[in-house]
C-alpha cells in the first residue's frame, strides 16, 4: 500500500484540489488519511479504483448510445 500526497492525486486525476474536496464532501471520492497535524494522504489504490470507475461509466454509458 502506498499513501499519496495532493499533487500527485491531482496528477492522477486531472481534478483540481477545490473539486477533490467538493467530492470528497460530496462523498464520492476517498477520504484522506490524516498523517499529522497538517498533513494528508490518500491511499493510492482507492484513487486508482476511483478512475477505474469512471472510465468504467464512460465505457457503460459509451455502450449505452451505441445501442440507440
Amino acid at each position: 500500500m502506498r499513501i499519496i500526497r495532493l499533487k500527485e492525486v491531482i496528477y492522477s486525476t486531472g481534478l483540481a484540489r477545490s473539486t477533490i474536496y467538493r467530492y470528497i464532501a460530496e462523498g464520492t471520492f476517498p477520504k484522506s488519511v490524516s498523517l499529522g497535524d497538517r498533513c494528508v494522504g490518500w491511499v493510492d489504490t482507492e484513487v486508482q479504483e476511483w478512475i477505474f470507475a469512471r472510465i468504467k461509466e464512460r465505457d457503460v454509458t459509451a455502450g449505452d448510445t451505441a445501442r440507440s
